[in-house]
Order: C-alpha cells, then structure tokens, then sequence
C-alpha cells in the first residue's frame, strides 16, 4: 500500500461561513439568523451574516449561532437537525470536526396568514326582482 503523501489543507473563514450558512438556511423551520445590528455591521465587513460567529483558533473550530426560527416548529427538534447537518456537512467538506457548535433561538418567527378573499356582496332577491325578470316562479 503507497504512503500517504505528506501535506497540509488550509481551510479559510470564508469557507466555512459558506458551509454553515447553506446548512443552516437549508434546513426546516430556520426563518433566517438573528444578530443586533452592530453583529451585522460587523458580519458584512466579514462576509458572514449577522447571528453567525466562527473561530478558528489552534486547529479548534468554534461555531456559535443565533437563529430565528418559524412559529409552530418544534425548536428542539429543529435545533438537533441543525446540529447534526452542520456537524455532517464540515466532516464532509472539509474532513475536520467541529469542536464548539452553540445554537441559540433568538426569535420565532409569525407570520400572519394572508387575509381571506372578500366575498362579493349579492344582495338577496326581492319578490318584484323575481316578478320583473319574466321567470316562471312557482
């Protein structure tokens, strides 16, 4: 069996903002992230959305996350897929696991059903509206 060939893979913020950022909007009941506005002046300095912090210290990745989350999900549940998805999406991509991954719901999300369509008023036929159509009525 060949020996592995020696080498070193260097992966960037930007990349693995890239990976989260598609996980975590792609999976059910996540409306968006949450982050103050400083968070996302500060994200799109650093191309990353606001509510999405990533740390890359001593070949130790850090996830933290603040989510908004739709009304009527369970956020449990919702919060355990998108753990599990962005642990399985970085191992995949990128063959490392993610140390710290903190997900927090800041918000849930309503939004207000669409009003039903108006009914159109018809206003209900009088006895001489039926005598002055020329209609048999008996």
């Amino acid at each position: 069996m060949p020996e592995a060939i020696a080498g070193r893979a260097l992966v960037t913020r930007r990349a693995v903002i890239d990976i989260v950022r598609r996980v975590t909007l792609g999976s059910y009941g996540v409306v968006g992230f949450a982050g103050s506005w400083l968070d996302r002046l500060f994200g799109g300095l650093e191309r990353r959305p606001g509510g999405m912090r990533i740390s890359l210290r001593d070949g130790k990745l850090g996830i933290s996350l603040r989510l908004r989350v739709a009304h009527g999900v369970p956020i449990a549940e919702v919060a355990r897929q998108v753990d599990a998805s962005i642990r399985y999406a970085i191992r995949s991509a990128l063959g490392k696991e993610v140390d710290r991954l903190s997900i927090r719901v800041a918000r849930v999300e309503t939004h207000p059903a669409s009003a039903p369509p108006r009914r159109e008023h018809h206003p209900t036929p009088g006895p001489s509206d039926l005598a002055d159509s020329g209609t048999d009525v008996a």
